[in-house]
């Protein structure tokens, strides 16, 4: 595919849900791309990206912004405490705002800097034990807890597990952010957007279906 198909894909799934295309936002999700690969599709207009490390964001984004107006950059990877004042810095949202001691570290520096990155709460949907995120179970308590500490709470997220069908995921996502008041809806990759879309996500997070496969050390 490419930037242009996946766009013309996400219209697509928008028309087909009877949703406006202006309300999903495709996060082209440039994490351990070639460089050249990530300037492409900025030449072509796109600009929103997602990284999953503070690291390797850092040494990227800060000379692209310099060249091409307008750049978002979203983290959807996994953030430690010890990195929340470097991310807030660089991201202006947070994907993946997934315990309590994380949601203290941002609310405390939030004060300090005066400023907070767009924040989603990220929920563990299929309860896995080696994957991140708040249980659905305590997503409810979780939100009040972030909305005490005034944190700036968009929505949900979720990476379904790889071997479900990821619908029901989403539509898990959806009932728990719409009981919690909360209208963003981070879901759906490159193979499963279009469900994502279907089911009312707001963010849709793809890769390989626009940079192609991810090139790895």
């Amino acid at each position: 595919m490419g930037l242009n198909d996946v766009t013309q894909a996400v219209t697509k799934a928008c028309e087909e849900a009877g949703r406006d295309a202006k309300e999903v936002a495709l996060i082209a999700v440039s994490k351990v791309q070639p460089l050249e690969r990530v300037e492409a599709v900025l030449e072509q207009g796109h600009r929103l990206f997602g990284e999953n490390r503070v690291q390797e964001a850092a040494g990227k984004w800060p000379a692209f912004r310099d060249r091409f107006d307008g750049v978002a950059v979203h983290l959807i990877g996994p953030l430690q405490s010890n990195k929340a004042r470097q991310a807030m810095e660089l991201f202006e949202a947070i994907h993946s705002l997934d315990r309590p001691k994380l949601a203290r570290s941002i609310a405390r520096l939030a004060q300090e800097m005066g400023h907070c990155p767009d924040l989603f709460i990220q929920v563990n949907t299929g309860e896995e034990e080696q994957k991140a995120g708040i249980l659905p179970a305590e997503t409810d308590g979780f939100v009040a807890e972030c909305r005490a500490l005034d944190l700036p709470i968009m929505g949900l997220m979720c990476i379904p597990p790889v071997d479900e069908t990821p619908s029901l995921h989403f539509s898990l996502l959806k009932k728990l952010a719409e009981r919690n008041g909360l209208s963003g809806l981070s879901m759906g990759m490159s193979g499963d957007f279009e469900q994502a879309i279907a089911l009312g996500a707001t963010h849709v997070r793809v890769g390989s279906a626009i940079f192609g496969a991810r090139v790895t050390a």
